[in-house]
């Protein structure tokens, strides 16, 4: 299981994506307003079928929702938001991309870069770590909700491309055109993932440890604090005990 995985996984086993519910309600609504952009109909666009999926999951409230979708396919007036990757190292040489919504690509470039200089890292110009990332749609289940044989089995027949493990989690990986179905799949098995999302994985990973390891931890927690930060992703492979005792 890839580094970014098993970190989720354990914030998710204590708490914290929900403790963080606030920030999340307003990240939500601007991912679903730059997704209604490809259409406003979740059954022709798998981007805000994903977002509203992830909104309901979070009880937002229907005209929330309903607005936001209505920003991105023009009916309403708002604030005009963009995507934008930043692309940078952290400490031991990590390689992180950092997937932002925003409606001030100034200032928050500007905060990006300060956030990586303030935990020893630095931002990297466009294409210095994108090579080493791939989109892949990531479906993490508790170990212990399903074993092997089954999960192996859902998940390949769904057309997933892989199955991996550690002690506390499943980890499902499809192509983001799969992504949908083999979720779909693995839910109406019965199953709740502990997350489902499309994610840049890494080809390759750096091992960490010691205290770079733990301001690698602590320059993540930095990036998904951000109000503009939809996601990171990092290559990064650092013993679970030591993302346990950071998480």
């Amino acid at each position: 299981m890839s580094g970014h995985s098993k970190w989720h996984s354990i914030k998710h086993k204590k708490g914290a994506i929900d403790a963080k519910r606030g920030k999340m309600f307003s990240k939500l609504i601007k991912e679903l307003t730059v997704a209604a952009r490809g259409g406003g109909d979740p059954a022709g666009n798998p981007r805000l079928r994903k977002a509203m999926d992830d909104a309901k999951a979070i009880n937002m409230p229907k005209d929330t929702m309903t607005n936001a979708i209505k920003r991105g396919t023009g009916e309403i007036a708002g604030a005009a938001i963009e995507d934008i990757t930043y692309e940078g190292y952290g400490p031991g040489g990590v390689a992180m991309l950092i997937e932002c919504q925003t409606d001030n690509r100034t200032r928050t470039v500007a905060e990006i870069r300060h956030i990586f200089s303030k935990h020893g890292g630095n931002l990297g110009e466009t294409g210095s770590v994108g090579w080493m990332f791939q989109k892949k749609g990531t479906i993490i289940i508790d170990r212990n909700a399903v074993d092997e044989e089954k999960i192996m089995e859902l998940a390949l027949e769904a057309g997933a491309e892989d199955v991996s493990d550690d002690e506390l989690s499943w980890e499902v990986v499809a192509s983001p055109e799969d992504f949908n179905s083999v979720l779909d799949a693995v839910k109406a098995a019965g199953l709740e993932p502990l997350s489902a999302e499309l994610v840049m994985r890494p080809t390759n990973s750096v091992q960490v440890t010691g205290q770079a390891a733990q301001q690698v931890l602590r320059l993540m927690e930095a990036l998904e604090d951000h109000d503009d930060v939809a996601t990171v992703a990092a290559n990064f492979d650092i013993p679970a005990e030591e993302m346990e005792a950071a998480g």
